[in-house]
């Protein structure tokens, strides 16, 4: 039997909203709707994020891209 693999962004989720429970007080829902999730429902990310501080690049990767460094300008000559 193939092992379930967990998904990272929705573990973090989880331990920073303190379990389960708390994680599906934040969303408005039951924790027997976040047991079934696989990974942090898209339409549910932004929520997520906002509640539990966990940035959206790691909650959902394959949507949200990670930010970009900024590139410094060259010093102008004087």
């Amino acid at each position: 039997m193939a092992k379930v693999r967990e998904d990272a962004g929705l573990i973090a989720a989880i331990e920073a909203a303190g379990g389960i429970t708390k994680l599906a007080v934040i969303v408005k829902t039951t924790a027997q709707n976040v047991c079934k999730w696989k990974r942090v429902p898209a339409e549910r990310v932004l929520e997520v994020e906002h509640g539990t501080g966990i940035a959206r690049e790691i909650l959902r990767p394959d949507i949200y891209a990670p930010p970009r460094p900024k590139r410094q300008r060259p010093a102008a000559h004087v």
